[in-house]
Formats: C-alpha cells, sequence, structure tokens
C-alpha cells in the first residue's frame, strides 16, 4: 500500500525499482543478497512487514521471522553494499500509557507483539548501520491495500451498523502525503528517528464517523464500544498518537491534517470507480 505511492513520489528524482514477496523473500537472506545485488542500490526503502495486529499475537514467531530477522537481513545486506536504508516502523512500540503525544525520545514499550516484532526490526539495523532512517507512522490507509477506510466503507454500502472502539487515539495517515514527505526527508540525508504523520488525531470511532459522513452514508448509525467489548487477540495503546517533533525541526513541514488525507482518498476512490 505504501510502495504504491511511494514509488511514482520517488521516481520523480530517482530511478526506482520496486520488489515484493513474489521477487525476495526477506526472510531469506541469499534471497535478499541476491536480488540486491543485481540492482545495487544507493538506497533501500524498507516497507515489507507483516501488519496484520491480530495474527502477530496468535503467531509471534511468524512476526519476529518477518519484522525482526528480515529486517536484520536488509540491514545486513545494506551494510555489505554500503547502501543507507529507510525503515518503516509503527506507533505501536508505544505502550499508549502517557497522556501526551510520543516524541523520538520517548522509551519504547510495546504491548504486544507486532509492535515487539517491529522494535526489534529498529534495533537490527541501527547496530550494522550508520546511515540510515527510522520512521515511526500510524493508522496508514490509502489505495492498494487493506486498510481501516476500505474496511468501513464496505460496512457502510452494506448499510449495516458500525460498532467501532473509542478508547484508542492516533492519527490517521494517508499514503499518498506520507510518500511525498519520504521522498523529501532521504533527499536530505539527515539520518536518525522520525516521526511522521497524519496532522492532528482521533479515536477510531471518531475516525469511522469521519468516513461515514464524508462518504454521504448518513443512515449507517456508528455506535461507540470499549477495546474489551470489542475482543481483539492483540492489545492495543490507548494513546498512540506521535509528537512530528523532528520533521519540524528540520524545516521539512508536517503533513495536511487527516480529514484532508481522508477527503483525497475518498476522491480518489470515486474517480477510479469512474474508470
Amino acid at each position: 500500500m505504501l510502495g504504491y505511492a511511494l514509488a511514482p513520489a520517488l521516481g520523480r528524482a530517482h530511478r526506482v525499482t520496486g520488489v515484493d514477496i513474489a521477487d525476495c523473500d526477506i526472510r531469506d537472506l541469499d534471497a535478499v543478497r541476491n536480488t540486491f545485488r543485481a540492482h545495487n542500490p544507493e538506497l533501500v526503502m524498507h516497507l515489507a512487514a507483516y501488519t496484520e495486529v491480530d495474527g502477530c499475537e496468535l503467531d509471534w514467531r511468524r512476526a519476529d521471522e518477518c519484522n525482526g530477522e528480515g529486517a536484520r537481513n536488509v540491514a545486513q545486506v545494506c551494510r555489505e553494499l554500503g547502501a543507507a536504508m529507510l525503515y518503516m516502523s509503527t506507533d505501536y512500540v508505544f505502550d499508549g500509557n502517557q497522556d501526551q503525544a510520543y516524541s523520538e525520545e520517548a522509551p519504547p514499550n510495546p504491548i504486544n507483539a507486532y509492535g515487539r516484532s517491529k522494535l526489534q526490526g529498529e534495533r537490527h539495523l541501527q547496530a550494522p548501520l550508520d546511515r540510515y532512517f527510522i520512521v515511526r507512522t500510524s493508522w496508514l490507509f490509502g489505495p492498494k491495500g487493506r486498510n481501516f477506510v476500505a474496511t468501513i466503507l464496505e460496512v457502510a454500502r452494506q448499510g449495516r451498523e458500525l460498532r467501532v472502539v473509542n478508547d484508542q487515539r492516533g492519527s490517521p495517515t494517508y499514503t499518498r502525503h506520507l510518500a511525498s514527505k519520504l521522498s523529501q526527508l532521504v533527499a536530505t540525508k539527515r539520518y536518525g528517528i522520525y516521526h511522521i504523520t497524519g496532522s492532528g488525531s482521533c479515536s477510531w470511532f471518531e475516525f469511522a464517523q469521519a468516513i461515514v459522513d464524508l462518504g454521504g452514508f448518513r443512515d449507517v448509525h456508528v455506535v461507540p464500544i470499549s477495546s474489551r467489548e470489542c475482543g481483539r487477540p492483540a492489545r492495543r495503546p490507548a494513546n498512540s498518537v506521535l509528537e512530528n517533533r523532528r520533521i519540524s525541526s528540520e524545516r521539512l513541514g508536517l503533513l495536511p491534517h487527516w480529514t484532508e488525507g481522508l477527503r483525497s482518498y475518498l476522491e480518489e476512490l470515486e474517480l477510479s470507480s469512474l474508470v
């Protein structure tokens, strides 16, 4: 989903090669080495991950293999080739217990298997590499991928009632907005850890209500429920809002408000349905 938006954004100034699991399984070090040597990249944007949060909780070994060991393999080959690396991480490396937004300097403390595996990935590249970006983002939505907006729209079209948790707060992020900022960031070569999310924050319930309203589903009822009522296998942080302090201090500018991203995505979906 992010790669679909990122490839054209980077392609305006760089030669970009997109690689998916059919081309290279990051769990296989030799496959990573052979693929990278064939293309000899200057920079690797490592977006691949097992992102199903509840699936990770039920199969933490797979999460560790994909998100932890996979990142280690990519970092090792980047070091061998002298390539820089960007690793996409997550708000779920934090426990969600603090009241304010999490800065880049806040100590990680994941409360689920997905967050733990992504934090492993962060640490696996920090040891061997000097030139790396770690970018934590949250609540991604956009074309060509499973996401919350698409799920809510699917249920809304069926006219069914929506029951959505109201005790988890974060910042929805539109992939095209994020991709544009990532292309800016890598050009600076100012390496380190960054938080990049849509501006503003909301609960999942508020996000769902905005999707229904902007999508024109006035008769669809959205009901707030608690995380306990939802009964998912993996715990989620109550507060996973990220402070985008570093991109602000680097004068790269913040992403638009998440509602602007939502409007743009809904317009994109409407246009694609007319083609």
